[in-house]
């Protein structure tokens, strides 16, 4: 999956010879209102080094009132000298609508202009204006030759993005191993998830030998950064012992941080934790807690499994009708489970109306992707269906569409 990670840190203009550190010192010492008068003094006759400090203050509210509109019109003073930096963060603030009116097209003309000086952060950004089509026609060629500029320049998020183009086969030829070479010198700066992605190439043996040592070691740097995505892998590691000792406990525990920062998957991996008592006490009511979170952000795995604790009365009151209401969730998200499951209800009339034509539907979708048993199921209920309503049920699973999570 390719992420999308924003440039919000400067490197300074050499010809400006302000970095964001020495930006931040300037404005401490530069509180009093005298100070500021100074700064603005000299910014009003052309200095161009006051004028951008002087519109960081604004868009920090650092001695001054927060005024974008303020922060832009000075940067475009510094911007308009040729100082890389300041086109940098004008571009910034016409892309993100920052006190003044969105204008991508401003956006992608002065990122340009700081990336024609070599300012990686602007190619950053220009590049994921190309990914995304915003401002300019979307174009994957010119993101990856913003991006590998970028990335030479030593910008972890440009590495990282790199790496994820490569695997994907965005406006490059697909190649696993120029991935993992970019992932891993992403990785080696501390990017998280270029350290989880590291992690998914030795796991799954692409572009580097398999070896499942190597991904827990890089999981683990990204979880121990907080990733929820890694958090989530390495519970899966424990669950399953792939490359450590299986430990249900060490599973359990990263399940739950990564559930905790509402990472669903993770949410639906500790819910089963806490039905089977693996790691932690079996706790039904806690597993439906846990469930539902991830339910209500989409998980179809999720969704089903909530419907069968409520079929089961597991952990809540059964509620067949409950059952059917997340079944069906499940199942127009393509579920072949839930889709299972809810033609099951309705051939029993079980929290619905009983219903052969939905039943058959449903059943005939689930048999599609490889349900073992649905095709006799077909068959027996068939004999108990008018050739119409058969025909209306072939017809309801061919222009069925799935539908996305809400």
């Amino acid at each position: 999956m390719l992420f999308l990670i924003y440039a919000n840190q400067v490197i300074a203009d050499p010809g400006l010879h302000v970095s964001a550190s020495a930006i931040g010192t300037q404005q401490s010492t530069q509180e009093s209102s005298a100070a500021i008068g100074t700064l603005r003094k000299a910014a009003e006759q052309g200095d161009a080094r006051s004028q951008f400090i002087l519109a960081t203050d604004y868009v920090q509210g650092r001695g001054v009132r927060q005024d974008y509109a303020e922060a832009l019109k000075w940067f475009r003073k510094v911007a308009v000298q040729g100082y890389a930096e300041a086109q940098y963060y004008l571009a910034m603030i016409y892309d993100e609508g920052s006190g003044v009116a969105q204008d991508y097209a401003e956006a992608e003309k002065w990122y340009r202009k700081a990336a024609d000086q070599g300012c990686a952060e602007a190619q950053y950004n220009l590049a994921m204006m190309y990914v995304e089509g915003r401002g300019v026609v979307q174009d994957y060629a010119k993101a990856v030759k913003l991006i590998r500029k970028a990335a030479y320049y030593g910008l972890g998020r440009a590495q990282y993005n790199l790496a994820a183009m490569y695997v994907e086969g965005r406006g490059v030829t697909r190649d696993y191993a120029e991935a993992v070479k970019w992932y891993r010198k992403a990785a080696d700066q501390g990017v998280a998830e270029a350290q989880n992605n590291l992690g998914l190439t030795y796991r799954e043996g692409r572009g580097v030998t398999q070896d499942h040592a190597e991904a827990v070691k890089w999981y683990r740097k990204a979880a121990d950064q907080g990733l929820a995505e890694a958090q989530n892998s390495l519970g899966v590691i424990y669950c399953e012992g792939i490359g450590v000792t299986q430990d249900y406990t060490e599973a359990a525990k990263w399940y739950h941080k990564a559930a905790d920062q509402g990472l669903a998957r993770a949410q639906c991996n500790l819910a089963r934790m806490y039905v089977k008592g693996r790691g932690v006490t079996q706790d039904y009511a806690e597993a439906v807690k846990w469930y539902r979170k991830a339910a209500d952000r989409g998980d179809t795995e999720a969704q089903n499994n909530l419907a069968v604790m409520y079929a089961q009365g597991r952990g809540v009151t059964q509620d067949y009708a409950e059952a059917a209401k997340w079944y069906r969730k499940a199942a127009e998200q393509g579920d072949a489970v839930a889709q299972h499951n809810l033609g099951a209800m309705y051939i029993n009339g079980t929290g619905v109306t009983q219903d052969y034509v939905q039943a058959h539907m449903w059943l005939n979708l689930s048999a599609a992707k490889g349900s073992k048993g649905d095709a006799f199921v077909l068959n027996t209920i068939a004999q108990k269906m008018t050739p119409g309503q058969i025909a209306e049920a072939q017809h309801l699973a061919r222009e069925w569409k799935p539908k996305s999570a809400k």
